[in-house]
């Protein structure tokens, strides 16, 4: 994961900007909800491969406790802003791309 300069504490969003960006304040909670869980999804598995790297099958309770290099990289994933504070950011950054289902092609 890049390097961000968000802090990782959540702040209070104006909810007018959320809602001017899409016209519809639960339409914009959506869009950073679903982006926020891509998010969490990228964050997880980048963090799983490199924890991976140390896993061993044969761990003792000793070794567990004793391998500091995980625990750095747990560490510094836990310093990381939460996935809802990026996709909100980027949401109002018009970093995302969005569209809504059409209805040309339903059949009714």
């Amino acid at each position: 994961m890049k390097e961000s300069k968000l802090s990782p504490s959540a702040e209070a969003r104006n909810l007018s900007d959320l809602e001017a960006k899409s016209g519809n304040l639960y339409l914009s909670a959506v869009v950073i909800a679903k982006r926020a869980n891509q998010i969490s999804q990228q964050i997880k598995e980048e963090l799983s491969s490199k924890l991976s790297e140390f896993a061993s099958e044969h761990d003792n309770l000793e070794e567990i406790h004793e391998n500091r290099e995980q625990i750095e990289i747990s560490a510094a994933y836990e310093k990381m802003p939460k996935p809802t504070i990026l996709a909100s950011q980027e949401f109002l950054d018009d970093k995302i791309y969005y569209r809504l289902p059409s209805d040309d092609g339903a059949e009714g």
